[in-house]
């Protein structure tokens, strides 16, 4: 008898568990973790797109996320098809026409070239309102994680340059949207947060 007795208290057991476990309603709210890591696989080699467009750069801006801080250069009205660029680390930004090298602040420095004028084709007057040299208007990188210095280096027979000084060689991607290039460079190698 005693082997029967622990039989049905084993019995009695798990039914109490199952139903314990088919008592929660179906369509109860569950509790999720948000994911604790970034994004990975992105590399530090140089990036190219060689499409070109006579359309005009307009204005650059920078935004922090909590994976990577990201600057935008919009080109209204070049759409995804004509948006061309070289986005690469490089010990030194050097104008083009000139030669003149800009000094860009930061650990590393990365030369973002886009294949689009910052003036009118036609006129020539400026479409963007930088300065060689001089940090990008409206940019103000402080309290970035990455980002440490942006420079305009320059504009010239349709390109346009811009220096990005970031904190240390650092992992980016580079992808294109509707008239803007966006350029995210990660706050690390590991992906963590």
């Amino acid at each position: 008898m005693g082997r029967t007795r622990m039989a049905w208290a084993a019995t009695a057991a798990l039914v109490a568990a199952t139903s314990a476990v088919a008592a929660v309603p179906a369509g109860a709210a569950t509790t999720t973790t948000k994911a604790t890591a970034c994004p990975t696989g992105w590399g530090s080699q140089a990036e190219t797109r060689s499409a070109a467009t006579m359309k005009s750069v307009t204005n650059v801006r920078t935004g922090r996320h909590d994976c990577f801080d990201r600057m935008v250069v919009d080109v209204p009205g070049a759409g995804t098809g004509r948006l061309g660029y070289t986005v690469q680390y490089v010990s030194r930004v050097h104008q083009d026409g000139s030669g003149r090298p800009v000094t860009v602040g930061g650990g590393a420095v990365i030369e973002v070239r886009v294949n689009a004028p910052a003036y009118d084709a036609d006129s020539g007057r400026p479409t963007y309102p930088a300065r060689a040299g001089q940090r990008l208007p409206g940019v103000n990188l402080t309290g970035y994680r990455t980002f440490r210095d942006a420079r305009f280096v320059g504009s010239f027979e349709g390109d346009t340059q811009i220096g990005l000084g970031v904190r240390a060689r650092l992992p980016f991607r580079v992808w294109v949207a509707d008239g803007r290039i966006v350029v995210d460079v990660a706050h690390n190698w590991t992906g963590a947060r």
